[in-house]
């Protein structure tokens, strides 16, 4: 197989960000080789500061651009649309409020949300948060987790993730196997718990129990070590965790994606040889590099990407692996719909602001 075709293949385990509102030479490129089985949006991805129909219009020139240079019908089209702090898109797409105040609001909010999610041709959010607001001093999750406690947490995620599925959303439980008690922001290190697995099937687990019953088809993995549990390697490239904990004692069969590969808890070690085959070992299946986070360069992308070839051509990944994981991310995607974009009538938006003002007061 030309290692083209070979650099091709690890698009279907790619979710890739692009740079900004239009697509830059290097996005035409990587859309077209790479070709990502998605794409995830940020702000940068919207022409903010111009009228509804101006910014949405352009979005929909971008979204087909997409698609030609990838030359894919079907797509994870994706945004981290929670709420509070974690909202992507320009007004007049609703602020709703974070999850910790949403309570008894969480379905009929994640309804509405998915409303305006296809909206913009989005069908996965990376929503619900499973983590527990366990610590007071949590610099990154706080307020996104639903509740202080397990039995609030999981009821709250649960109510969420079956309003984005009865409106044709995707959702996907993060961060396993808990982000909740840490005081540190994988985003710019590595956090380190110290739970053992026992600490874990008490609290953070339950969450992520719960929404693996109500069927979630897919779960972010966490980019935090847990030396008890393995001392080795963070939860992405942990078998003890995805294996063992993830598939084999809580039984998940769905897509495991990787927190994105940019963040600085993880991203060094995705420039060394060898790692995405420890990462698919581990258990993931499918794999977000943002270029949003210190504006990583494209040639970042294809370093993992030749890694990924490498290691298949070398034998510490096996084909048979690879494969398992492909089927289940193109059983997944035969059941995600492909939204077509189109304006909200202004009535619509009128009663999603009124119940993100209710649901504050509740």
């Amino acid at each position: 197989m030309a290692r083209s075709q070979q650099l091709n293949r690890f698009g279907h385990h790619l979710i890739l960000g692009i740079s900004s509102s239009t697509l830059s030479d290097d996005d035409k490129r990587a859309l077209n080789e790479l070709k990502p089985i998605g794409i995830i949006f940020f702000g940068k991805n919207f022409l903010d500061g111009t009228p509804y129909e101006v910014w949405l219009e352009k979005f929909k020139e971008l979204n087909n651009q997409i698609r030609q240079y990838t030359e894919r019908d079907s797509m994870f089209v994706t945004l981290d649309h929670e709420g509070g702090r974690v909202v992507r898109t320009p007004l007049p797409i609703t602020r709703f409020p974070y999850a910790l105040l949403l309570r008894s609001h969480a379905y009929e909010v994640a309804k509405a949300t998915a409303l305006e999610l296809k909206s913009l041709g989005i069908n996965l959010s990376w929503a619900p948060v499973a983590d527990i607001f366990s610590h007071p001093n949590n610099p990154v999750i706080g307020p996104r987790a639903f509740g202080s406690t397990p039995e609030t947490a999981a009821q709250g995620a649960c109510d969420y993730y079956l309003g984005l599925r009865d409106s044709g959303i995707i959702g996907c439980a993060k961060h396993f196997p808990g982000h909740g008690d840490t005081s540190q922001d994988s985003h710019i290190e590595l956090p380190i718990l110290n739970l053992t697995l026992e600490n874990l099937r008490l609290r953070e687990l339950i969450p992520f129990k719960s929404l693996i019953e109500a069927q979630i088809p897919l779960i972010m993995t966490v980019h935090i070590l847990f030396p008890k549990i393995d001392a080795n390697v963070p939860a992405t490239l942990s078998q003890a965790i995805l294996k063992n904990i993830l598939r084999k004692e809580l039984g998940f069969q769905g897509v495991v994606v990787s927190d994105d590969l940019d963040m600085k808890a993880i991203s060094n070690m995705f420039t060394q040889a060898g790692t995405i085959a420890q990462s698919f070992n581990a258990g993931c299946d499918l794999f977000i590099v943002s270029r949003n986070i210190n504006s990583s360069s494209i040639e970042r992308t294809y370093q993992i990407a030749e890694d990924f070839v490498d290691s298949l051509s070398n034998g510490s990944l096996d084909e048979s692996v690879v494969e398992a994981a492909r089927e289940r991310i193109e059983k997944l995607l035969t059941i995600t719909p492909q939204h077509s974009i189109q304006a909200l009538d202004k009535d619509i938006l009128l009663q999603h602001a009124q119940l993100a003002i209710a649901s504050c007061y509740s």
